[in-house]
């Protein structure tokens, strides 16, 4: 998994126990450190605003519920990431979002690399481009390159093939260059 992602915040032990325990000023003060970060990876993953502040409560409080499940052998931020990317794509699949492809992609799909850092991925005309994207692809462009998801990680989380995840990396990848080429021949009109 990604270092680099938003979500790498350290929890310190004494406060994951108190949450632990139940203490509510604990659970609160995790809330807030994470409800930005989780914030912005389900409006990624759902491209809908409300959808994310939904998906973000659902997932904390899911999360929080099964806290006694954490057992330390990951970053607990990885593992609450992980509730909320598992949160994000069940919603997504139960409302049918997740659009069909008709043909198999080509596994010897070209692996593309658009080194997407978190910074970069903020820029108003990227986000522009990826929210006219298939929910699935931008889905897997931004599991990908901002969190650092491998396509085996990706393809089990989505319930799908490997040579899926690669597929709409690459087309999705082509397409954001496309999209942003043309926006840029047009600025110098």
């Amino acid at each position: 998994m990604n270092p680099q992602s938003p979500f790498a915040i350290e929890i310190p032990a004494l406060l994951l126990a108190s949450a632990k325990r139940g203490d509510e000023r604990a659970l609160e003060a995790i809330y807030r450190q994470f409800q930005g970060p989780a914030y912005q990876l389900a409006w990624r993953l759902c491209g809908d605003r409300e959808l994310a502040r939904d998906m973000v409560q659902e997932s904390m409080f899911k999360a929080f519920r099964q806290l006694h499940q954490f057992r330390a052998d990951a970053p607990f931020w990885a593992w609450l990431r992980q509730v909320l990317v598992n949160e994000c794509l069940m919603h997504l699949r139960r409302q049918q979002r997740i659009e069909q492809q008709q043909q198999e992609p080509d596994l010897q799909a070209e692996e593309t690399n658009l080194s997407l850092p978190p910074e970069v991925a903020e820029c108003g005309l990227l986000q522009s481009a990826l929210e006219r994207l298939p929910t699935s692809t931008r889905a897997v462009l931004w599991l990908y390159h901002v969190e650092g998801y491998t396509h085996e990680e990706i393809a089990s989380l989505m319930q799908r093939t490997i040579s899926f995840s690669k597929s709409q990396l690459s087309r999705g990848t082509q397409r954001l260059r496309e999209m942003l080429c043309l926006k840029e021949e047009l600025s110098h009109v």
